[in-house]
């Protein structure tokens, strides 16, 4: 019995985009955790299995919009091939690697963008890419922190009012029990945002391979699959990012974790709605930002957070530059 070759190839590249999806839960394991464990309400490990559990569980609370986006909304179908699929995953895989061994919080969903958008344009140019799509999902780079920042910063003003009387003690307790339900609700939107991602690439190369038919749209087993692997990359930890998120940035206490959370859970949630792939790690950390200003505009370090805004502005052009030299390397050896 033969075995089909291009069946084997897409079989290989659907593995390697699980494998970004394992990444990318490691990488932004510190997305979900940081702040319950800057605040110690639970204990890294504690964390990272709460985390994963509702990681996995997110497809069953929201629909596919994102997943859509991605497969139809930032490249036109008909310049996708293995060769853009398999080069945009590995500029996205690199920079995710590299971000991850120096500490930095880069946007794993951006540099999946970055590098799907990089190979369609070297194997079509321009013409590939859906410019409209891109222009949206640069926008979010600006906007996602921002409201995260906004969001974050009101909850922090209303608890701190409503909770004038009573002792740091009371307090502590009371939202050392919010925190686990908002780590719950924020673990729910990265599932939910940065696994469709995965979908979406997932689907589209079989959508261009001829393996779902006429009409595009996400299978079952690949929302299951991408879940199950973000959750599995959320076990594995992340610890070097984790430190910048919860420690380097600013300093939490209980009501601030769960301020910062809350606010990026309901952003989260938002954008999903709306189909937009946003950023978890620039949610998260505009949150941490806003509620850590509030005390003192001292107590953030903004030297920190100017490394990671760094990081965000290169994640797209960097992506998109390695996937460039990947894609004409497959080329000129397949």
């Amino acid at each position: 019995m033969s075995v089909d070759p291009h069946l084997v190839i897409i079989v290989f590249i659907v593995f390697v985009a699980l494998c970004f999806d394992f990444i990318n839960g490691f990488h932004d394991a510190a997305n979900s955790i940081a702040t319950v464990v800057s605040t110690r309400v639970l204990t890294p490990s504690q964390a990272i299995v709460w985390a994963a559990f509702f990681n996995f569980i997110a497809f069953l609370f929201f629909g596919l919009n994102v997943a859509n986006t991605i497969g139809k909304g930032v490249v036109r179908t008909e310049a996708i091939n293995e060769h853009v699929v398999l080069a945009g995953l590995t500029g996205a895989i690199a920079w995710n690697l590299i971000t991850w061994y120096y500490g930095l919080p880069s946007s794993s969903s951006h540099a999946l963008v970055g590098g799907f958008v990089g190979a369609a344009f070297a194997y079509k140019g321009m013409e590939a890419v859906i410019v409209q799509g891109v222009e949206r999902i640069g926008l979010f780079i600006v906007l996602s922190p921002v409201i995260g920042m906004t969001v974050g910063l009101l909850i922090i003003v209303a608890i701190t009012w409503l909770s004038r009387g009573f002792s740091q003690g009371q307090v502590r307790r009371w939202f050392s029990v919010g925190q686990l339900a908002s780590a719950a609700a924020f673990s729910l939107g990265h599932g939910t945002n940065d696994a469709q991602k995965t979908m979406g690439i997932v689907a589209v190369l079989l959508f261009t391979s001829g393996y779902l038919g006429p009409e595009f749209y996400v299978p079952l087993w690949v929302v299951l699959a991408a879940h199950l692997a973000i959750a599995l990359g959320t076990l594995s930890g992340g610890w070097r990012i984790v430190r910048t998120m919860g420690l380097r940035i600013t300093k939490l206490q209980t009501y601030q974790g769960f301020s910062a959370e809350t606010a990026g859970a309901a952003t989260l949630f938002t954008t999903a709605a709306l189909g937009i792939p946003v950023s978890t790690t620039h949610t998260i950390a505009g949150a941490i930002m806003g509620v850590g200003s509030v005390q003192r505009f001292s107590a953030v370090r903004w030297g920190v957070a100017g490394q990671m805004v760094l990081a965000w502005v290169l994640t797209i052009p960097a992506t998109a530059v390695i996937a460039f030299v990947s894609f004409n390397l497959l080329s000129f050896f397949f």
